[in-house]
């Protein structure tokens, strides 16, 4: 069924009216047939048959906006409010509203709903339309729903203006902030595309807004990635070429040995976008921003949704997820260690294998692989130990640590967090041959095959070479910026440093995707420990491994020396040559070196700053900021913490990444507390650090696992990759077969 809307006044014309108006132009006005047809046409090439349907709160512009939109596209705009609701009650709408009372109202408007039909349109709806589950599953089914997403301050101040001072569903005692809040619930439930609509923008910019994002929607196809080796002149040929999100998700590690990269970038958000976000908590920040990264035709907004409640909701202890607390002068630390297993880690790995179950085919069994220097095992073994008892079936994964080379507690932990689909095991070498084997294992073609035949099992990977480990780091670098603005720290705008202790260039990678994205980050400061390879590549342009071996320090995470997420840095201030990545890195795999050319040094300079903590200051820098603030930094934090002293210039706020819980390296921190009792075994000792009543508490989950009986049992492994190979197929054969 075909509705036409006349502009003025805004009223349907029938089915049945149609075709007698349609006989009457053929006759006598041509030319007006062909423009209805032509508008029909130009409707149809962006939705089809689909309605562009406009959904938010009151005082949110649908109305106006829809008006536009209509305008812009020559097909039909359709108010529910005036042009059914008022023409099927014949009256208005406040009128009824008076007339039965906001229960029944709410009935009533769901029923004309039901009874409404369209195509090709573009269709406001009601502040309270999607309060009706039945009306709005009925709009849904032939209907792209835009949710204009206006902050609940803007609303309140353009209905103040419209002097509206009650709304459908406010009962006495009710504010009319509270039943706008209260509404929000029902508007994410229904949305196929969100659209920021902060401050004071004009309805004609959010009107194209909403032409973007409607073409962003029908258009996956321009959602693609590609490898960080790949060349311009080859990639229509190359198998890497045009990957979806879900497939790069699944794949982990591209075939040619690069890192998955957005082809077209990642989203831009304006500074009003941003600052309609001051006041949203963390998941809603993390919804909005995921949104943006994340094709719907990958994962839809819903679903999306499902998965942030399910990573950020009861498995961390802190409301704020990840709060920013001053620490001195102009030094913030972004606490990133109030998950389950202590880490920053646990950022991703509560919400990447939900997102992995999502988009891996149900027809095959995965076993994903990892490697960690330190806090990723525990958090990826307690992340796919989460997932639902089916997925379990399908998806296992097998941890792989340097089993000399993590704090005794982090070993027990990761032992700790073994459960039926996931597994730890113990490689005697270090993290560089544990992440170097895993990355030759997924490119061996005829080795991934033998199992897909012969087990029907694939291999991914959950490092941070997976794209979905990346992502949901942005989030939190954005959300500690836009909570120093909320706190009044600084006005929007501003800009700020970042420390973050450094290794695999993860971390620090994804505060610059977020400064690229829009916040106003000026420096990116790195901060390594004796492994200071990345500083002194920062600081010369040189990557230089030769003669190199890795140090044991008191901060494991960062003990490494071949930062796989430095590549997708290099690919981008490249300009996106594939070839000239390809080729530092093969000069780096043979010869153990390379030299960026000065234009790329100069470019990597003006984003990033470098520089390295001895063992001696780190434990020093604990020492001193807890007697001086009562604080216990990590040892990770600690070396962040002296690299800002060293290097920032003090002339804006500078957030440091507090990346772990100090009681993850119990230890260290007892030695730089002067504590002389130090105990062999990890329980022990975080009993001990408990028994110190002016010490903050020990992180809760840490305990929780180290209590657990029977967690000293593991496989231990040589450093040798057909011992490696042979694991993996052990547990296979356990697990799937």
């Amino acid at each position: 069924m075909f509705h036409v809307v006349q502009y003025q006044p805004f009223r349907l014309i029938t089915q049945n009216s149609l075709s007698s108006m349609c006989f009457k132009l053929i006759l006598s006005r041509p030319v007006a047939l062909v423009q209805i047809w032509k508008s029909w046409f130009s409707s149809h090439s962006l939705v089809g048959n689909k309605n562009i349907i406009l959904m938010g709160p009151p005082g949110a512009g649908k109305t106006t906006v829809g008006r536009i939109v209509g305008q812009k596209l020559d097909c039909p705009f359709i108010d529910i409010d005036d042009d059914v609701l008022e023409t099927t009650w014949n009256m208005s709408v406040s009128e009824k509203l008076q007339d039965v009372g906001n229960e029944q109202f709410l009935e009533e408007e769901g029923k004309a709903l039901l009874n409404f039909s369209a195509s090709g349109s573009v269709i406001s709806l009601t502040g309270s339309n999607p309060m009706h589950s039945a009306g709005m599953q009925h709009m849904q089914k032939n209907g792209i729903i835009v949710y204009l997403d206006v902050p609940t301050t803007v609303i309140m101040s353009r209905l103040k203006s419209m002097k509206v001072d009650r709304i459908m569903g406010q009962s006495p005692g009710i504010s009319l902030k509270d039943i706008l809040q209260f509404r929000k619930q029902f508007y994410k439930r229904w949305y196929d595309i969100r659209v920021l609509c902060g401050g004071d923008i004009a309805a004609d910019v959010v009107a194209e807004k909403v032409l973007d994002a409607v073409k962003r929607y029908q258009n996956s196809e321009l959602e693609t990635f590609i490898s960080t080796r790949s060349s311009r002149s080859g990639r229509s040929m190359e198998n890497d070429s045009h990957k979806y999100f879900s497939d790069v998700v699944t794949e982990g590690l591209a075939s040619d040995g690069g890192l998955f990269v957005p082809e077209r970038g990642l989203p831009k958000f304006t500074a009003g976008e941003w600052q309609s976000l001051i006041e949203a908590t963390y998941i809603e920040r993390a919804q909005v921003i995921l949104e943006g990264c994340i094709h719907p035709a990958d994962i839809p907004a819903s679903k999306l949704a499902e998965i942030i409640g399910t990573a950020y909701g009861e498995n961390f202890t802190c409301s704020k997820i990840a709060p920013v607390r001053h620490l001195a002068g102009n030094q913030f630390l972004l606490e990133l260690f109030h998950g389950p297993t202590a880490s920053f880690k646990d950022f991703a790995l509560q919400m990447m294998p939900h997102i992995f179950a999502y988009c891996i085919p149900r027809s095959c069994n995965y076993l994903v692989l990892v490697a960690t220097s330190g806090d990723t095992g525990s958090a990826v073994l307690d992340g796919f130990s989460r997932l639902h008892d089916t997925d379990k079936q399908r998806i296992a994964v097998m941890n792989f640590f340097p089993e000399g080379g993590v704090s005794p507690i982090q070993k027990s932990q990761m032992i700790g967090c073994q459960k039926e689909n996931a597994w730890s095991v113990g490689v005697k070498s270090d993290f560089d041959f544990c992440q170097t084997a895993i990355k030759q294992i997924l490119t061996n073609s005829d080795y991934t095959g033998f199992l897909t035949v012969e087990y029907g099992t694939a291999l991914a990977a959950a490092n941070s070479i997976n794209w979905a480990r990346l992502l949901p780091q942005i989030v939190y670098h954005a959300s500690a910026y836009l909570d120093l603005v909320h706190q009044d720290i600084i006005p929007f705008g501003s800009p700020v440093d970042v420390c973050i202790p450094t290794g695999n260039f993860g971390n620090i990678l994804a505060a610059l995707y977020a400064k690229m994205m829009g916040i106003p980050i000026r420096k990116c400061i790195c901060a390594s420990n004796e492994n200071n390879v990345v500083t002194d590549f920062i600081r010369t342009g040189v990557y230089d491994l030769r003669g190199r071996k890795l140090i044991p320090t008191f901060s494991p995470a960062v003990d490494i020396l071949k930062s796989s997420n430095l590549e997708r840095y290099l690919y981008l201030i490249a300009n996106e040559d594939g070839q000239l990545v390809t080729q530092l890195y093969n000069q780096l795999e043979n010869q153990g070196h390379f030299q960026l050319r000065k234009d790329l040094l100069e470019k990597l300079q003006r984003d990033l700053v470098a520089g390295w903590c001895s063992e001696e200051d780190c434990l020093a820098a604990i020492h001193s900021v807890y007697s001086t603030t009562g604080y216990i930094l990590d040892t990770h934090t600690a070396v962040a913490k002296v690299v800002a002293d060293r290097v920032q210039d003090r002339t804006c706020p500078i957030i440091i990444s507090s990346t772990a819980h100090y009681s993850k390296f119990a230890p260290a921190i007892l030695r730089a507390l002067r504590i002389t009792e130090i105990k062999q075994n990890p329980l022990s000792q975080l009993h001990l650090l408990s028994s110190y009543s002016p010490l903050p508490p020990v992180h809760w989950g840490l305990l929780e696992t180290l209590k657990k009986k029977g967690n000293e049992d593991h496989q231990v492994c040589a450093a040798d990759m057909s011992m490696l190979m042979s694991c993996i197929e052990t547990l296979i054969q356990n697990h799937f077969m």
